[in-house]
């Protein structure tokens, strides 16, 4: 009877520490991340008229966003550049991480490790402005083709336009595509790439049927990581990418800052968060497909 007792009593003690450990990071998320996107989702139906605010709700600033050609322009280039720059990204550091797993010997993995995150020991914004200096008209690039006579003129496709802008996030990016990359190679068990090779499969379809599928999830994490955040940025476009290079960002920023009309800026930012999520859902379907047909 006494244990019959004391059991529940022992549940209810396990719930309530359970309850205890997890409501400091629930009540932490909340106040951080929900209560913020609940008013950025309140504000986006209300109306401002540089100091007079209007709370009536309207769907005036939606109607606004999908009527103006410039804002439907800055969603669409933003959403090509992030694209353009995930793609970059991830192909550029599939090779570094896979050469890192199963090329570089255990006690120096660490190291290297430690080498690929070297970039983040820099201010973004000075990684952002030695992009500029590179890339510039006079920079290192244009003077050295000039030098060795490859060209006569400065190129004029690498600064203040969505190239600068690719190149330069591509690279403030990578460690954050290589490192999920790496840890999902890492997991891979040696012995399933040699039961294929004794199966008569080639590097490449061993690459093909086995290495990268097990390595989806890395690639998976990796293309939202450098996606989701890179849409947002408005820094480097502002510096490198000139007029052609604006992104839904800058114009957000403009809104809230110089025009002074919350609402409208936070209407652009609910539409650019549902983009977000309506491709990451529909990336996030296609890779699913495509391990289910290689299972």
């Amino acid at each position: 009877m006494s244990d019959t007792g004391s059991r529940p009593r022992a549940g209810r003690g396990e719930a309530a520490r359970g309850a205890l450990l997890v409501g400091p990071p629930f009540l932490y998320a909340l106040l951080l991340l929900a209560v913020p996107l609940g008013a950025i989702g309140l504000f986006s139906f209300w109306t401002q008229d540089y100091l007079t605010l209007d709370t009536t709700l309207t769907l005036k600033n939606y109607r606004e966003a999908f009527t103006e050609p410039l804002y439907m322009q800055l969603l669409l280039r933003s959403l090509m550049i992030s694209g353009a720059v995930t793609v970059a990204t991830v192909l550029l550091a599939f090779p570094v991480a896979y050469y890192v797993s199963f090329h570089v010997r255990p006690e120096r993995k660490a190291m290297w490790i430690f080498l690929i995150t070297i970039p983040f020991w820099t201010s973004y914004l000075i990684r952002v402005f030695l992009w500029k200096v590179i890339l510039g008209f006079n920079g290192v690039i244009n003077t050295t083709l000039q030098g060795i006579g490859i060209i006569d003129e400065p190129l004029r496709f690498i600064l203040y336009n969505a190239n600068a802008v690719v190149i330069t996030l591509a690279h403030a990016f990578a460690p954050f595509a290589i490192l999920p990359i790496f840890v999902a190679l890492e997991k891979i068990d040696r012995s399933l790439l040699e039961a294929s090779r004794d199966l008569g499969e080639t590097h490449v379809t061993t690459f093909l049927r086995v290495t990268l599928p097990l390595a989806m999830p890395g690639v998976v994490a990796a293309v939202l990581i450098v996606f989701i955040p890179t849409i947002g940025d408005y820094v480097t476009p502002r510096l490198v990418g000139g007029p052609n290079g604006l992104m839904i960002a800058n114009m957000i920023q403009t809104q809230f800052l110089k025009l002074n009309n919350a609402p409208m800026g936070a209407a652009l930012a609910v539409l650019a968060m549902a983009m977000v999520g309506a491709v990451s859902l529909v990336f996030l379907a296609l890779t699913r497909r495509y391990l289910r047909g290689r299972g």
